[in-house]
């Protein structure tokens, strides 16, 4: 079972070496992990942010565990060459179309959140994000108008089979949770949006136990906040996921908690390819510091072990080692606690 190791920038390498402390603790059989610079690193040491070799490795590891990019001394190189690009140029180049961010409140925490307790402890719920497409990979540049004035364009648009894949993701998701599916659109001003709608009814026939429901973003995000619990799985396009999976990330109260994974049509002999991630980007101005929460990345290690390893008790293990870590009050100061990177990570080796 071979892991790329992409540590990256800022609590990128102190979140990765808690992660691979419980990878090792595991003592699995046939695991090889190979490290190599990405992001602001890879920029640095290679003059760009996803290096050849990094690549290479990626496209031959079953699964890659990825830690954040995002350098402020890169702030003003041009845009194919700023850290952020090499997260962009892997979902590419690894055709990773799905991303999995699940947001559950954690016993306990429900005073952390930016809701009401009684409204944050039912949050339980999964956004599977389309990655390929929409405006983040549409024609896009600024231009000069007749009468002079600059305008800036992004192209957003999905072919139907683009959401179809993403549909299918959805659905199954669903099937292995509660039965219900919400698909998140903007359908009543947005053609792309039409499409989309339009190709997720078509795909509900194929799923006939799932309860399709639609619902507009500007509402998703009110309903979100009003009342979480309602949701089951939510799907949507690359834009309003983006939005909707940080928006998730405070209401069970720290972004410091959610993993993600990014899934693509890849078989290995284990399971699926992915990539692994925290959502909560590098924190430049705590790295170095020993103050990172760990969690996220270590809980994205158990969605790699589920995913592309098949390995569903080790998951299980790791993601009731980091439920009890947080019960018995070991927090990050994300979570109004005193404890350090390699404490929390300690913690949990010792309730693994």
């Amino acid at each position: 079972m071979k892991i790329a190791c992409l540590a990256g920038d800022g609590i990128g390498p102190e979140i990765m070496a808690e992660a691979r402390k419980v990878l090792d603790a595991l003592a699995l059989d046939g695991v090889i992990v190979e490290d190599a610079d990405v992001g602001g690193a890879g920029y640095h040491k290679h003059g760009h942010p996803l290096p050849p070799a990094t690549l290479e490795l990626a496209k031959s590891a079953d699964a890659v565990l990825f830690g954040a990019v995002g350098d402020p001394s890169c702030d003003n190189l041009e845009r194919h060459l700023r850290p952020e690009q090499a997260i962009l140029g892997l979902r590419q180049a690894l055709t990773l179309f799905a991303n999995l961010r699940p947001a559950t409140m954690f016993p306990g925490l429900e005073d952390l959140s930016a809701l009401r307790p009684e409204v944050a402890r039912e949050i339980d719920l999964l956004i599977v994000r389309e990655l390929n497409g929409d405006v983040y990979f549409g024609e896009k540049a600024i231009r000069r108008l007749d009468d002079g004035r600059r305008q800036g364009f992004d192209l957003m648009s999905y072919a139907e089979d683009e959401v179809r894949r993403i549909a299918h993701v959805a659905f199954r998701a669903a099937q292995g949770r509660g039965g219900r599916l919400c698909s998140v659109d903007k359908a009543n001003v947005l053609e792309t949006s039409q499409l989309w709608r339009d190709v997720v009814v078509e795909v509900s026939a194929e799923y006939p136990d799932v309860e399709l429901s639609h619902m507009y973003v500007d509402n998703a995000a009110m309903q979100l906040v009003r009342n979480p619990g309602q949701f089951d799985v939510v799907v949507t396009g690359n834009l309003f996921g983006d939005i909707l999976s940080d928006q998730a990330s405070m209401c069970v109260g720290s972004i410091g908690l959610l993993a993600s994974a990014s899934l693509g049509e890849t078989q290995t002999a284990y399971g699926t390819k992915g990539l692994y991630e925290p959502i909560h980007g590098s924190a430049p101005d705590i790295a170095g510091q020993g103050k990172a929460n760990p969690l996220a990345m270590i809980l994205s290690l158990a969605m790699m072990l589920r995913h592309s390893f098949s390995l569903e008790a080790e998951a299980a293990r790791i993601e009731a080692a980091v439920a009890k870590t947080l019960a018995d009050g070991i927090k990050g100061a994300d979570l109004g606690g005193s404890a350090g990177t390699a404490e929390i990570g300690d913690a949990v080796l010792a309730r693994l």
